[in-house]
């Protein structure tokens, strides 16, 4: 073998390296945004768990990138570590999909119509469509598309080199002794496992074992071992991102290296203590591309259905090997956002959604409790709002900047409107929540200095104050649940408090001249319709933001203009009902 054959070798394998790269990007952002959120929905139980870590990875084509996902669900707290333990053995099986496609490269030539699907042909062909979409197509998705016929081709291109530098191995005595070598099964499982560790793609690590079988000289005695060292090996990027997990998060990524060995320790003992007894007579068969997918698909299967039913325990195992010793402590919940998920958009969003609405929620349990204290004042529940209110400001810092860091990825239309959705709304959920620090430090000058009101002024107060607790609670309801007609009962009822808030300041200076209230109740009460007001309007900043963004567009003040002009509409109704509710 010279040294242009090395160089055809080496070349070979970058292609198949790079196409195999270029394919599964392809397919992540084609089908894989949306497995990848079905991935973290779904896994209620440890069948599921297989069957969608199965399915993601062979969309993926990657076995470690669903593990990492995995251990980002896990370390963000978005999942536990017994659920996934299902996805990472459905993960193990499968990666054996790739083996299957690189099979393509077996296909021969013949005469007449058999030659349309020879390798060369298919390459061609896939090669020739894909470059015309990724030219020629102005649609992102088809762009995708054309990304994934192009890597698939460059991928056959690469085999087919690889398998061309390697034909003048079939004769060299050396390469042949050093096959012979690794059917020692210590041997082949420590060479298989590091040379997987190398490359770090276990689908990469079998495909090159195919293009080397077409040297003759892979006999199942060697293959075996290697295809066993092969799953260990696959474990090394997988452990890499525990680097910076907390503790379960880094449970997870040792349970892909705790599944591979013990399957390997199992399977190796119990296939070579038979064997021992009892020679297997395949020992010796010559492998072929398709039989080393075979094998390899039939080894992880069997791995995946023994230690399936043993997921207790595993899990079991991985604590005793990480205990958590405390030396790690995890933020507060939901205040973690996990940055292994910028990658993969849709996970990001998904946690953004949840974070969001949780502090969504906090804002209305803040300002709720800040009312609170207008009747029954502590200095406890004082003290709560203003701790809340600071962990609000923490949730507005932490989106922001997580979100606009997922923005230099390439997002899907409806990722974008959801990515404008958060980054328009996370400010009115914290000045909401700012507002009811400010009721809350009212509260307190009303109990320090006193401040009692007249019964009129009182009855106004709580009717507003009705409406008001009742403008945020919709708002909430509707942006968690994204209900857009929800959301269109929020600007009638913001009206109707603009227009309270109006009546109440005419009604307050009636007062104050006829000497009814003091100039000290009279500032109290103009801040209290202030933040009340400014509640109003972050809610409908929240409501516009959801509607508009849904129509492609965002012009508040378009919007507003609009529904107020369409009397006739449901806008006129709900604001003559919420009329009749809250009426001074």
């Amino acid at each position: 073998m010279g040294i242009s054959n090395v160089i055809s070798l080496l070349s070979g394998i970058a292609l198949f390296l790079f196409g195999m790269s270029l394919m599964g990007d392809g397919l992540k952002k084609v089908a894989g945004n949306r497995l990848e959120v079905i991935l973290y929905r779904l896994t209620s139980n440890p069948i599921k768990g297989v069957l969608l870590g199965t399915a993601v990875t062979a969309v993926i084509q990657s076995s470690s990138a669903t593990s990492v996902m995995v251990v980002g669900f896990v370390n963000s707290g978005m999942m536990k570590v017994r659920q996934a333990i299902g996805i990472i053995l459905g993960a193990i099986l499968g990666t054996s999909i790739t083996g299957w496609i690189i099979c393509l490269s077996d296909l021969g030539g013949g005469g007449g119509w058999v030659s349309l699907f020879s390798t060369a042909t298919l390459t061609g062909i896939i090669s020739v469509i894909g470059i015309m979409l990724r030219m020629f197509s102005k649609s992102p998705a088809k762009h995708h598309v054309g990304d994934i016929l192009m890597g698939f081709a460059v991928l056959m291109f690469g085999m087919s080199a690889m398998s061309g530098a390697v034909s003048p191995l079939r004769t060299n005595e050396t390469f042949l002794n050093i096959m012979t070598t690794f059917s020692n099964p210590l041997l082949g499982i420590l060479f298989g496992a590091l040379f997987t560790g190398v490359l770090q793609s276990a689908s990469a690590a079998v495909g090159i074992l195919q293009a080397l079988a077409s040297t003759g000289a892979i006999s199942f005695s060697v293959a075996l071992p290697i295809i066993m060292g092969i799953a260990i090996g696959a474990a090394v990027p997988v452990l890499f991102s525990a680097i910076g997990a907390n503790v379960n998060g880094k449970r997870t990524a040792y349970v892909y290296l705790v599944i591979d060995v013990v399957g390997v320790l199992l399977g190796a003992s119990v296939f070579y203590l038979i064997n021992a007894v009892s020679p297997f007579s395949f020992m010796n068969k010559t492998m072929s591309s398709v039989s080393i997918a075979f094998v390899n698909t039939v080894f992880r299967l069997l791995m995946v259905l023994v230690l399936m039913p043993c997921i207790r325990l595993i899990e079991k195992l991985i604590v005793l090997l990480v205990p958590d010793k405390q030396e790690q402590k995890v933020k507060k919940e939901g205040m973690q956002l996990e940055e292994r998920f910028l990658s993969h958009p849709a996970l990001a969003i998904e946690q953004s959604r949840i974070t969001i609405n949780k502090m969504a929620m906090k804002s209305e349990e803040n300002f709720n409790d800040a009312v609170a204290l207008l009747g029954v004042y502590s200095p406890e529940g004082f003290k709560r709002v203003a701790n809340m209110e600071g962990e609000v400001d923490g949730y507005e810092d932490l989106l922001g900047s997580y979100l606009v860091k997922l923005t230099v990825n390439e997002l899907s239309d409806r990722q974008n409107k959801e990515v404008s959705k958060f980054l328009h709304t996370i400010s009115d959920f914290e000045r909401i929540s700012d507002h009811a620090l400010n009721i809350s430090e009212t509260a307190k000058e009303i109990h320090d200095k006193g401040v009692v009101f007249s019964d009129v002024a009182a009855h106004e107060l709580q009717v507003l104050q009705a409406a008001v607790v009742e403008i945020v609670r919709i708002t909430v309801k509707a942006f968690i649940e994204n209900d857009l007609e929800l959301a269109k009962r929020v600007e009638p009822l913001e009206e109707l408090i603009d227009d309270l808030c109006d009546e109440m300041k005419l009604h307050h200076i009636d007062r104050l001249q006829r000497g009814i209230c003091t100039l000290i109740q009279g500032f109290i009460f103009n801040d209290m319709l202030t933040n009340y007001e400014r509640v109003a309007d972050h809610c409908s900043n929240i409501a516009v933001a959801m509607i508009e963004l849904e129509l492609d567009a965002f012009d508040t003040h378009e919007y507003l203009n609009s529904i107020k002009q369409m009397k006739e509409t449901a806008f006129s109704q709900h604001y003559d009902q919420y009329r009749k509710i809250y009426s001074i």
